[in-house]
């Protein structure tokens, strides 16, 4: 299988990670395997919470998200010329944009996003033209990159793990825009539905991918990978962190 840039799309809570791990094992088609948004987190700002962050630690989380996908990326292509993406480099910038919308904070209680609300209006106009440059650079290198599209509506409810820190208004924006980016692009975008066996065989049959392991046994290893990681994550994200004293979480609060 040579020259199959595949990106699985889609927002929050969508299964993208198990159906990209488990089509990966199935077809034995590489995937990228660039540190998630939670793994930056405990190295870049090791105790914070991604409701504490404030707009400079977002866009520093966003940027080297963008530096692991793209080192990632190349190294795949030039070793195995096809890769299967969990996501895209598109994922970190609409998430700002949609942050922009309806706030930098979604997943923080409501008087913290009032408060961020506030602070931020003298510096919305410098953020979006910041995000607007963003998107000419991932939207340039998407276009040049990829080669299929395929996205995972919402159809799972957000789990509540402590950790997701967005609100369903803002999974919901960032779902449609996220589509919208790759047809703006001219690519044709599958949308693909149901359990993650049923992904995986409409994926593979779609594409006609080889196949190697079931799709079921492909399931089955990629949740148990998944859930080894996640919980080793938790757990380090659990270690690091810090109750805030009052100035720290007044701090958190008055700063964009």
């Amino acid at each position: 299988m040579q020259d199959k840039r595949l990106v699985i799309s889609g927002t929050y809570s969508t299964g993208k990670t198990t159906t990209t791990t488990a089509l990966s094992l199935a077809t034995g088609i590489p995937m990228i395997n660039a540190l998630s948004a939670r793994e930056i987190l405990t190295d870049l700002y090791p105790g914070r919470r991604f409701q504490d962050m404030n707009s400079i630690e977002l866009m520093a989380l966003g940027l080297k998200r963008l530096e692991e996908r793209i080192r990632e990326e190349y190294i795949l292509y030039k070793d195995y010329g096809s890769f299967i993406s969990d996501g895209s480099v598109l994922n970190e910038w609409i998430y700002g944009t949609v942050r922009m919308k309806v706030g930098i904070n979604p997943g923080a209680p409501m008087y913290h996003q009032i408060a961020k609300a506030i602070l931020g209006i003298s510096g919305r106009s410098f953020f979006k033209k910041y995000l607007a440059a963003y998107g000419q650079v991932t939207n340039q290198h998407a276009k040049n990159w990829y080669t299929d599209i395929v996205h995972l509506p919402i159809e799972f409810t957000m789990k509540q793990d402590g950790h997701r820190p967005v609100s369903e208004k803002y999974r919901n924006i960032s779902d449609i825009e996220l589509k919208q980016a790759y047809e703006k692009l001219g690519f044709p975008v599958i949308d693909i539905r149901g359990t993650q066996i049923e992904r995986l065989d409409k994926i593979i049959n779609y594409f006609d991918l080889p196949q190697i392991i079931s799709s079921k046994e492909a399931v089955i290893q990629a949740e148990e990978k998944i859930r080894c990681n996640r919980e080793a994550i938790s757990q380090k994200i659990i270690e690091q962190y810090v109750e805030p004293n009052t100035k720290e979480k007044i701090s958190f609060i008055t700063k964009f």
